[in-house]
């Protein structure tokens, strides 16, 4: 550990939650060089949906790195990169009846975010984009000025500004329908909302909290877009790729954006890769206009059209993911019902869930003994709050029950008050 203290930047955070030197893993285990076993329910924040080396990945990268496959090919045409384009259009494009074109961007979600508010813009000629409280967008200057969470945007050391923040689905109460208020505020000349070229808004706030919105707010909010001319940008980086059980994230709801930003899993196998998809008619780049040296990894494009023919060409993954889901839902509606006093909640959908402890310190207590009992997990919110399931969507049923049987020990020492835990008490599982 000591060159970490001698030279990396302070900046480093999970590191901090998760003290070890990890040197290997597979599917949703992980282990340090001391050879202690770890359950992953962080799961690359959501870029390992499945799995730590997956093996129908792991061969078919093997293969094209020994046969000297393109490994950088900034955007040229490559064979890997035609090959992932068909695949997705036959398997994820077509079936669902939608019909966009794809930009690849530099290789992270905040760099897709910047090239689809960039595009909202020099598409309608307005420069506002309406954001939603809670939301995390990334953290580059565009993208920050579209996050809510203060801890990130007052690290800008600069104004953030062309956004208008309004309150997210349930942020005002259960009874309150925000798209509402926007729809007011966008019809009212003296509201002091320009007219913005789009919204953009995540279907579940992964980093926010957890916070799904519904079915019938999203279709609304979608409305409100259409009657005012706005583009709608649906921010589908942590939450998409099978996460809430369909490969979209808003499947459920049958809207139909006009933008859509992938990364995180979109490369199956934790490599770096985002994209945009939008309607061919907002496709006005001119070559070059946004670019990045890194948006040709080929490396990745082979990976993600694998997880793509192995994982999407039927509904069998999305009924397994959905079924795991339920099971997660009634285990931690269960330990909700029992601990907690009756201020705890779960949160969000699919296999993107949580418990809100209302406590930031509580909620790091629990992470923390959770992490000395073998089980990797993080906690999000506007105050760290949640604590967040993400593991891999890959998960075996007896480490799904295992991972949540830690949290559910976990929450129960807490709450019976025993969170002191000396550091000698370790309760690792061996390699």
């Amino acid at each position: 550990m000591k060159i970490f203290d001698e030279i990396e930047s302070e900046v480093q955070s999970y590191a901090r939650s998760f003290p070890r030197v990890f040197n290997r893993a597979k599917g949703e285990l992980m282990w340090d060089e001391e050879g202690n076993q770890y359950l992953d329910f962080l799961a690359g924040a959501g870029t390992l949906n499945y799995g730590h080396n997956n093996p129908l990945f792991k061969q078919v990268l093997q293969d094209y790195i020994q046969s000297d496959g393109i490994t950088h090919g900034l955007d040229m045409h490559t064979k890997a990169k035609g090959e992932f384009l068909q695949a997705l259009n036959d398997k994820i494009l077509k079936p669902r009846n939608m019909e966009y074109v794809v930009q690849f961007t530099g290789p992270t979600g905040t760099n897709a975010v910047e090239a689809a508010m960039k595009i909202a813009r020099n598409v309608t000629g307005q420069q506002n984009i309406v954001t939603f409280t809670n939301g995390f967008h990334g953290v580059s200057l565009g993208s920050l000025a579209a996050t809510g969470n203060s801890h990130h945007r007052d690290a800008a050391g600069v104004s953030l500004n062309g956004t208008h923040r309004m309150p997210y689905d349930n942020y005002l109460g259960k009874n309150i329908d925000t798209t509402e208020y926007l729809d007011k505020v966008l019809a009212d000349s003296s509201s002091g909302i320009n007219s913005p070229a789009a919204i953009i808004v995540e279907t579940v706030q992964g980093e926010g909290g957890i916070n799904a919105a519904s079915i019938e707010w999203l279709r609304n909010l979608q409305a409100v877009c259409k009657k005012h001319g706005l583009l709608f940008i649906v921010d589908d980086i942590q939450a998409g790729c099978g996460r809430t059980g369909n490969f979209f994230s808003f499947e459920e709801a049958g809207i139909e954006p006009d933008i859509i930003t992938l990364s995180k899993s979109l490369s199956g196998y934790g490599l770096p890769f985002a994209l945009v998809l939008m309607k061919p008619e907002l496709d006005q780049w001119k070559p070059g206009e946004h670019n990045g040296t890194f948006r040709g990894n080929n490396l990745a494009f082979v990976t993600a059209k694998a997880a793509i023919d192995h994982y999407w060409s039927d509904d069998n993954f999305s009924r397994e993911i959905k079924r795991k889901g339920k099971y997660i839902s009634e285990r931690l509606g269960s330990i909700v019902s029992q601990y907690g006093e009756g201020n705890f909640t779960t949160k969000g959908r699919g296999m993107f869930q949580g418990i809100d402890c209302v406590s930031g310190e509580l909620a790091e207590k629990i992470t923390k003994l959770a992490f000395k009992q073998g089980l990797i997990i993080e906690t999000s919110g506007a105050d760290d709050q949640i604590v967040k399931l993400l593991c891999p969507l890959v998960i075996t049923d007896q480490n799904l029950k295992k991972g949540i049987d830690i949290i559910e020990s976990a929450i129960r020492e807490v709450c019976a008050g025993e969170q002191d835990i000396p550091e000698e008490r370790v309760y690792f599982e061996a390699c």
